[in-house]
């Protein structure tokens, strides 16, 4: 039996979900476990990037977030500006008769107000933007659950966000840093709550404890960096440096005779890995990547991790490895800071080789403490989600038992 015939609320589930990007993905298997758990027969329906993926992973409706995607085949050229402006005339339309089928509709975690990545306006923000417009005419309530924001230069890109969050019915943020951003572009917070990232209510798999992880094997998780929003005019440079830190800390690792595990966070990143290993022989493993419960079961592997994507860095803490972070956006130290590691992190775009073996140093010395931490740490962001989700599950009873908000 499908979800979608049962009888419990009608749920929508829309973001950039089911493309690779195994921080969306996890933010979304959380929500779906939540809702399943909570509401028996919640018949859920998705509007997603990946709508293939996402059907066959959760057996329900899925829909392609933008129009474009699965008609565009080989198109080049002029076609492909034709098909991609369609697109944008028809997406409202599409995305108008997707709400009108749900009786809430929850974006699920991810960094859906912040550019901190390459972002244009008539990706994401557009999309988001519609869905919170056609959710108020249709009378459908939009919750953006442990969103992350960042303050925005992009004049266009910065309207259509801001604007979608004023529209949506319920917001909440992943850390104070992205409730502040939202503040600072002239959205009312007060409102509005902060809670960890979606991912700390994933069950961590069982695995092998830290002290009998593979001969001192060392996870570092990689990215294909290349600045954010702001940082198109020297994209090259910075990934380039990036790089040559990055390969010089896994040569480094492997000259010590420590075993390394290589991790990603998104298929973009894949040509990374092959950068690395194809530059640094030794023991090298890198394996394919599926989910976050798949990355903290690899992640059991390893003594201690040091990684780029925020999920990578996530992912570390909350199986208890004691990790460093080279960030790519102030949500990185932001998350560290609240696991009690802050004076562990750096900055992807001014990453320092030299330090960064001080740091991992300091931090596999301390690692008996960095441990104890993590767990208090851990138990604690848990508790607080728990408070969310039960918030939510009594929003979504009284909205569906009373029908659509006007």
């Amino acid at each position: 039996m499908t979800p979608w015939r049962g009888v419990g609320p009608k749920v929508g589930l829309f973001g950039i979900l089911g493309s690779g990007n195994l921080g969306n993905d996890g933010s979304l298997d959380a929500v779906v476990t939540f809702l399943r758990d909570r509401h028996p027969g919640v018949r859920l329906d998705f509007m997603c990037m990946g709508p293939d993926r996402v059907r066959a992973r959760y057996s329900a409706q899925a829909t392609a977030l933008q129009w474009y995607e699965p008609h565009a085949g080989n198109a080049t050229g002029l076609w492909a500006v034709a098909l991609k402006a369609l697109g944008k005339l028809l997406d409202p339309f599409r995305t108008f008769a997707w709400v009108r089928r749900q009786e809430v509709v929850i974006v699920p975690g991810m960094g859906v107000l912040e550019a901190t990545l390459p972002l244009r306006p008539w990706a994401f923000p557009y999309s988001l933007f519609w869905l919170t417009l056609t959710a108020r005419l249709a009378g459908v309530r939009v919750a953006l659950v442990s969103v992350g924001s960042s303050v925005i230069s992009k004049r266009l890109t910065r309207w259509l966000v801001t604007r979608a969050a004023r529209l949506a019915h319920y917001r909440s943020f992943r850390d104070e840093l992205s409730r502040d951003a939202m503040r600072e572009m002239g959205v009312d917070t007060s409102a509005d709550g902060v809670y960890p990232d979606l991912a700390f209510a994933l069950e961590v798999p069982d695995g092998k404890p830290p002290g009998d992880a593979v001969a001192g094997a060392v996870g570092v998780g990689v990215m294909a960096y290349y600045g954010g929003n702001d940082d198109r005019h020297r994209a090259d440079e910075l990934h380039e440096r990036y790089l040559v830190a990055l390969k010089g800390f896994v040569r480094y690792l492997v000259d010590s005779g420590r075993p390394v595990r290589l991790f990603t966070g998104d298929v973009a990143d894949d040509p990374v890995v092959d950068e690395i290993l194809a530059s640094v022989e030794g023991d090298i493993t890198a394996e394919p990547l599926t989910s976050l419960q798949d990355l903290m079961r690899q992640m059991s592997e390893v003594d201690t991790v040091v990684a780029t994507r925020y999920h990578n860095v996530l992912c570390g803490l909350l199986a208890g490895k004691p990790t460093l972070s080279i960030g790519y956006a102030a949500k990185n130290d932001v998350l560290m800071e609240a696991m009690g590691l802050g004076e562990f992190c750096q900055q992807a775009a001014t990453i320092d080789a030299a330090r960064l073996v001080e740091q991992f140093t300091e931090l596999e010395r301390r690692r008996d403490e960095v441990v104890r931490v993590l767990a208090e740490r851990n138990h604690a962001a848990r508790d607080r989600l728990d408070t969310q989700f039960a918030a939510l599950s009594k929003a979504i009873s009284a909205v569906t038992c009373v029908g659509r908000a006007t």
